[in-house]
């Protein structure tokens, strides 16, 4: 019985690590990543559309972002776009495209990169901790209930807890390997 229960949130426990692994990309490397910019709220003719709807994003050069709207008009809404998400990066716009230059990282920015890093770490792994406190009080409730034995209670338990320590080991193996990215110079 609660191995089903368990396999049934099997599915909010994987959306808490894809959703880690997106906010991830969110964080800048000091290596140009469309991920960065993508979901970049830009207003096109009256409506608010992410830039990867509104233009092509590509990478010419390591450090270096080129996005050029399908409709050239967009290109002043883009800039402004990129200014208010605050990625810490400036627009140039050439007439046809616009250019995002990386700086490179300095040490006080990748160590405040990686304190990011941990905080959605942290973020994710109390997503997990939710789902198991969800599990955790739908097995306590069967056992009231007299669907489950007290020794069955107890053994879920162990279960549940085993899939949580495999996910937040998920964790911890995408945050290192994303913090020696931040790191590496």
């Amino acid at each position: 019985m609660y191995t089903q229960l368990i396999e049934a949130k099997k599915e909010q426990f994987d959306a808490a690590i894809e959703h880690f692994q997106k906010e991830m990309t969110r964080i800048r490397t000091g290596r140009a990543t469309p991920a960065l910019v993508e979901d970049v709220r830009v207003e096109s003719y009256g409506v608010l559309t992410p830039l990867k709807q509104a233009a092509n994003i590509s990478i010419p050069e390591p450090r270096q972002i080129l996005i050029t709207p399908w409709d050239r008009a967009l290109l002043p809404e883009i800039e402004k776009a990129i200014v208010a998400a605050n990625l810490g990066v400036q627009p140039n716009n050439d007439g046809a495209a616009v250019r995002i230059t990386l700086p490179a990282l300095n040490e006080e920015q990748r160590r405040e990169l990686v304190k990011v890093l941990g905080r959605r770490a942290e973020d994710a792994r109390v997503a997990v901790r939710n789902v198991r406190e969800e599990i955790w009080k739908a097995i306590q409730d069967a056992e009231k209930a007299g669907e489950i034995s007290e020794d069955d209670k107890f053994s879920a338990k162990e279960a549940l807890q085993e899939v949580v320590d495999r996910y937040n080991a998920k964790i911890e193996e995408l945050r290192k390997q994303k913090e020696e990215e931040i790191m590496t110079v």
